[in-house]
């Protein structure tokens, strides 16, 4: 049975649903150019509006003036208005995009040195170009390699540019990057997980005349310039953003003329507009599984399709916890052990995902391989309780665990909007294991407060990828402080030089079968540790309007439904 929070839940939020679907819809927009998402202007022009389930401050949300985790939607904003060399399809596979092909040991560019260096080599496809008409060249490419290492510019950052030597631009439609060592995402290189391509010629002056005002350009929104299929026509804050297509794109002018994508940060509002033809289409992160059974059943003009991309899991305090035992593996291990996760998936995620065993998904390729290295918990309030009390704690009269001088066991757990069923589910079941619990679910205004989001006291839960790309993130090195500004992927920050060590073994090593052996060590480390609980992979539905064409649902962590926006089409009224 799951806790009685966790039932009740699931039918309020089933009844809310059916009672937003019989009112009036408040679009929550303003400023909006049209309220009909199937309108077709009077020359005929093909014309679609979407929604992101957020208030994005800037068309690039993964980047600039975050504080914790990202912007829903913020990664499909960004891919509609700008490319990189390549790009990472639905399931993960990188694309070549602005370049001619993506780096491989096959097609001789990317070359392994007898010393233990490599060396990468890009070539632009003829006649890119910025949105204002400005050529795209490698000298761009060479000015966001120069932010990306600017160690005063965390946003920029990402570990893979420590790898990297020195960079030769031969012409302007050529970039040679030489790397100190082997580095297996050196093909991600120029993409919006790593080194995404800024033009060098709005931005350089600014960075040259005072770099920490870089991020205040209006460039990030009104005035933003990118490669992409579509260019940005009209940003209204706190609103919407009027995106048209790009004539000169190098793929191809889109099919669509223009979308309007709507910032609406509610999810019962954004269910509204869906249900009364509003909105369309949906981008990024956007409804959970419990919020579609009801527009599922009720949404006659699309459908809802589901891709699995990210995990949900608990990541435990290290610096200074509130609640010291989280420092012992004993007492993490009696926190998995008193969740049942899969109930959480059959009540929350209409069963449609699996729990998170461990960091690597089931759905990559490598996961049979490392599968058997995994530690693996079921749900196990027995035992919970007795790893507990070999810890010297006792039940109380109210069922609570204490200490002889009678201090009860206490734990904080935090999220962020968006995760309140998971987490007061959560915090039930830890209840039922005897341990005083505590949800918070931080206050929006201080989603962007780095240092605030960094000291959560106990536990956190968060959406995060978890492909074999993001194992950098989880390096001592990633851990936020106060030397890097709060900045990192490294939410627990666990450190832990062993565990830093297979990390570094694994992203220069580039044999497949080596590779995979390593993995294997990290992802029994991490299980066995338990510097994050992982919950269950998280469902991302999509909606689809039925009238639209080539949209397919992220199915891989590093992935967004626009990757292939210039194919999108409309078909029929």
């Amino acid at each position: 049975m799951p806790p009685l929070g966790l039932r009740h839940r699931s039918l309020i939020a089933i009844l809310l649903l059916a009672s937003v679907a019989c009112t009036t819809p408040n679009t929550g927009v303003r400023g909006s150019e049209s309220t009909d998402a199937r309108a077709v202007g009077s020359t005929g022009q093909k014309r679609i509006i979407a929604a992101v389930l957020s208030d994005p401050p800037t068309i690039s949300s993964e980047f600039i003036g975050i504080g914790s985790g990202t912007i829903q939607g913020g990664g499909a904003l960004e891919e509609l208005t700008n490319r990189g060399l390549s790009v990472q399809d639905n399931r993960g596979t990188l694309v070549a995009q602005l370049a001619e092909a993506v780096p491989s040991v096959e097609n001789g560019l990317w070359q392994l040195l007898p010393d233990g260096r490599m060396e990468t080599t890009w070539k632009i496809k003829d006649r890119v170009s910025w949105h204002d008409g400005t050529p795209f060249t490698s000298s761009d490419l060479v000015f966001t390699i120069q932010l990306g290492q600017d160690r005063d510019l965390p946003v920029f950052g990402h570990n893979g540019f420590d790898s990297i030597a020195s960079v030769d631009a031969p012409d302007a439609r050529t970039i040679v990057i030489r790397w100190k060592r082997p580095y297996v995402d050196a093909d991600s290189l120029f993409t919006r997980r790593f080194g995404f391509p800024r033009p060098r010629h709005v931005l350089e002056q600014v960075y040259l005349d005072n770099k920490d005002a870089i991020g205040q350009q209006p460039y990030w929104t009104e005035a933003y310039v990118g490669t992409g299929p579509f260019r940005v026509k009209q940003w209204v804050a706190d609103s919407h953003v009027v995106l048209r297509a790009n004539d000169a794109y190098v793929l191809g002018r889109p099919k669509i003329d223009e979308i309007e994508v709507r910032f609406i940060p509610n999810p019962n509002t954004l269910v509204a507009n869906i249900l009364a033809g509003e909105v369309e289409l949906t981008l990024g992160r956007s409804l959970q599984m419990s919020e579609t059974s009801a527009l599922r059943d009720s949404w006659t003009k699309g459908a809802v399709a589901v891709g699995i991309t990210d995990w949900i899991a608990l990541w435990v305090q290290f610096v200074n916890p509130g609640q010291p035992l989280l420092l012992d593996a004993s007492f993490r291990k009696a926190l998995v052990q008193a969740i049942d996760r899969q109930q959480m998936v059959e009540v929350l995620e209409s069963g449609a995902v699996p729990v998170a065993h461990s960091f690597i998904s089931p759905r990559e390729a490598v996961y049979p391989e490392i599968e058997p290295s995994i530690v693996k918990y079921d749900f196990d309030p027995r035992r919970s309780g007795q790893l507990i009390e070999q810890l010297g704690f006792t039940r109380g009269g109210d069922g609570m665990y204490q200490r002889p001088s009678g201090e009860r066991l206490t734990l904080d757990v935090w999220t962020n909007p968006g995760h309140e069923e998971r987490i007061l589910a959560i915090t039930d079941y830890f209840k039922q294991a005897g341990i005083a619990a505590e949800s918070f679910v931080i206050p929006d205004a201080r989603r962007r407060d780095r240092e605030y989001n960094t000291s959560y006291p106990g536990v956190r839960l968060w959406r995060l990828p978890n492909s074999e790309d993001d194992i950098a993130h989880l390096h001592s090195r990633e851990a936020p402080m106060p030397e890097n500004r709060f900045s990192g992927g490294n939410r627990s920050r666990y450190m832990n030089p062993t565990f830093d060590a297979l990390i570094d073994q694994f992203m220069t090593t580039i044999p497949h079968t080596e590779r995979v052996a390593i993995l294997g060590q990290i992802v029994h480390h991490m299980t066995d540790q338990l510097p994050v609980i992982g919950i269950y992979y998280n469902a991302q539905p999509t909606m689809i309007g039925a009238r639209l064409k080539n949209v397919m649902p992220a199915d891989s962590g590093n992935s967004t439904e626009a990757w292939n926006a210039q194919d999108w089409d409309v078909v029929g009224s």
